[in-house]
């Protein structure tokens, strides 16, 4: 049995000694080592080390894999035609690649259960924190009924409303997705894991499958590039000619980065990984591989096997989730194949379902976090025995019932305009992740921290996050571009403005109002905290490896793996 106590203190940095949270050997701290090596506490306070390192790897694809990729691609070809999207998904993945590294440093070197928005209040500022760990909240319990709803539109493919209300279908899936977030982190991470590989065959077989339409190995002739030439490469877009072909351009960039947009969920998790100083960097890299490998290739083949002036991919891009709104789909029945379209409807659901499962975790432990900081009241951050923030959980899963307005056609449009609105959340985190990836590069350059002494440094470094955090302000900025333009749709969009802008007035007004009400300061360089906590993870990470070390011979698993079939998996 080991000993840990740490004093509770304000780590918040409020107040002028920023994050100054005590650590003393003499308060016990009741914890215990699970059969898998994992430090688990029973003093009601912490999250539980359960995820394993197969766990966040596919986790982290699984963020990345969604409806994004099997349906939003759809929209993207149809306004940017096949050439552009081929370049703004590669690019985009490049973009993630650098937000990510620089989460990874930083989480590599403190893995705590606070998460990215606690790096920010640690080595920014804590009004960039308090920020955005509330619109980040505020994202997840938006998105997770929108998913539920998602589910329920799904089924209606084979269960039409008039035979059974969507409702019914949100209530089941909705009680489904508490209990399994309820079962603890080793259940939840289990079932993702299964859930991410499953996502991982559909997609690598939809992109094999392509790829044999693409070359001729199926019903009808092989495509090749023929729909470069026509209709075009390029896709014109609001406008006629080179404007048009530019916005068709730029739009694509803007549809590239919403569909990456979750694969930051991995820095949430890292308070529950096992090992994190190993695991989060070998999962980030995977990631990035597996990002070019899925989203590069399967864009590419699409291209090649539906045309952008498509009338199906017209009449799919206008039908709400479900099968018959992936591009995909389109390309199949172009080739003539049967019965696909109902096997795929199926993946899809089982898509969604997942991404429910996995957002209303996000938004319990970004809960958790704001209350360890002292951004939320004290409750949000107890915990059960199994290590679970029940009062977290349990008032993120109480605004998963909004997603019943969708059930009512009358409130399904409002609600649409609330996930139009925290979309914007997303990419105000990545913006916050390269700017507290900078702060904390600068600061531990200042305090003398060489790279020799981290766990993982991003290959790119504080360039690479400069560049990165230009990109993502550009798009931030003109996300909705559209309204501005004067073609086929005329006068000024007014309530598209409205929705897609708020967002950034919102949380700029959360990082000033912070800081006007709570008098915090600017994190010096000089007096960035770089060590409070850390003692408590190395104590669980030397635990761990120890337990890893007497059970080596237990190991599972072998070269051929490991080599060749691990990155996948």
């Amino acid at each position: 049995m080991a000993i840990f106590k740490r004093n509770s203190g304000s780590s918040d940095g409020a107040n002028a000694e920023i994050g100054k949270t005590e650590y003393t050997a003499e308060v016990e701290q009741p914890m215990q080592l699970a059969s898998d090596g994992a430090v688990d506490y029973r003093d009601h306070q912490h999250l539980h080390r359960g995820l394993k390192s197969r766990h966040i790897t596919m986790i982290a694809i699984g963020g990345a894999i969604g409806t994004g990729l099997i349906i939003g691609t759809g929209k993207a070809l149809q306004q940017s035609g096949p050439a552009s999207i081929l370049i703004s998904y590669t690019a985009v993945g490049l973009l993630v690649y650098i937000v990510m590294c620089g989460l990874g440093e930083m989480a590599a070197w403190l893995p705590h259960a606070s998460g990215f928005s606690g790096y920010a209040s640690r080595f920014v500022d804590p009004a960039l924190g308090f920020a955005l760990g509330w619109t980040y909240w505020c994202k997840y319990v938006i998105t997770t009924p929108n998913q539920l709803t998602a589910s329920a539109l799904i089924i209606q493919e084979w269960k039409p409303a008039t035979e059974v209300n969507p409702g019914v279908w949100i209530a089941i899936f909705m009680v489904t997705i508490i209990a399994i977030n309820y079962f603890g982190i080793r259940f939840f991470g289990e079932l993702e894991f299964w859930l991410s590989s499953i996502k991982v065959v559909v997609i690598v077989g939809l992109i094999l499958l392509s790829f044999l339409l693409a070359v001729g190995a199926g019903p009808g002739p092989a495509t090749g590039f023929k729909y470069y030439k026509d209709p075009g490469a390029f896709a014109e877009y609001i406008d006629k000619g080179d404007a048009g072909r530019f916005y068709g351009f730029w739009s694509s960039f803007v549809n590239a980065v919403f569909a990456y947009l979750g694969t930051e969920l991995i820095g949430v998790t890292v308070g529950e990984a096992q090992n994190p100083r190993k695991t989060i960097p070998r999962a980030i890299k995977l990631t990035f591989y597996r990002i070019l490998f899925f989203y590069c290739l399967s864009v590419f083949f699409l291209g090649m096997l539906v045309p952008y002036d498509s009338d199906d991919l017209k009449t799919a891009v206008n039908t709400k989730a479900s099968a018959s709104a992936s591009p995909f789909v389109v390309a199949i029945r172009l080739a003539g194949i049967p019965h696909l379209p109902g096997i795929l409807n199926g993946c899809i659901l089982l898509f969604t379902f997942s991404a429910s499962n996995s957002d209303l975790y996000i938004a319990s432990r970004t809960l958790f976090g704001l209350a360890e900081r002292g951004h939320a009241p004290k409750i949000f951050r107890w915990t059960d025995t199994r290590g679970v923030p029940v009062p977290a959980l349990g008032i993120s899963a109480l605004f998963c019932c909004s997603a019943f307005m969708n059930a009512a056609s009358d409130s399904s449009t409002v609600f649409s305009y609330f996930v139009n609105l925290v979309t914007i959340f997303g990419l105000c985190s990545w913006i916050s992740l390269l700017v507290t990836h900078i702060y904390f590069v600068r600061a531990r350059k200042a305090q003398g921290i060489t790279d020799d002494q981290m766990p993982y440094v991003a290959p790119l470094g504080i360039w690479g996050s400069y560049i990165g955090l230009s990109f993502c302000v550009l798009i931030a900025l003109t996300k909705n571009f559209n309204v501005f333009t004067k073609g086929k749709y005329g006068n000024f969009d007014y309530k598209n403005f409205v929705t897609g802008y708020l967002g950034i007035p919102v949380y700029l007004i959360c990082i000033f109002g912070y800081k006007f009400i709570m008098k915090s300061k600017q994190v010096l360089p000089h007096e960035a905290d770089f060590y409070t906590g850390k003692d408590e993870i190395d104590r669980e990470e030397e635990a761990f490896l120890a337990h890893q070390a007497a059970t080596k011979g237990n190991k599972k698993g072998g070269w051929f793996y490991r080599t060749f079939v691990s990155w996948l998996f």
